[in-house]
């Protein structure tokens, strides 16, 4: 039971994060997303980050999903079409708290 949420709330059983996967980055609209694939065993969790300057100050929005994929190209890919679907549903109001960084 214990290892269950220790994966649920990304820590290994050696107590750190899991590694997260070098993915792809791509510019849409004004943002900037960045894959960030984690490997979990043998597989990888849809994870990512939005990025976005606004009034000089370089804001981040990160997210992670439950998706597990068997490869860092289809986690990589299923990171970059969530974060268009953040994007889209959030529009302005994504950045429009000012937080420098935190999850969504």
């Amino acid at each position: 039971m214990a290892s269950f949420f220790s994966r649920l709330f990304g820590r290994s059983s050696s107590d750190t994060a899991p590694e997260a996967a070098s993915g792809s980055t791509e510019a849409y609209g004004d943002c900037l997303i960045r894959a960030t694939p984690m490997k979990e065993g043998s597989q990888y969790r849809l994870s990512g980050v939005i990025e976005k300057e606004v009034g000089g100050q370089k804001l981040s929005r990160s997210f992670i999903r439950a998706d597990m994929f068997s490869s860092t190209d289809e986690a990589s890919s299923a990171a970059l079409r969530k974060a268009h679907q953040i994007i889209d549903e959030n529009g302005p109001s994504l950045f429009s708290d000012g937080a420098a960084a935190r999850q969504v």
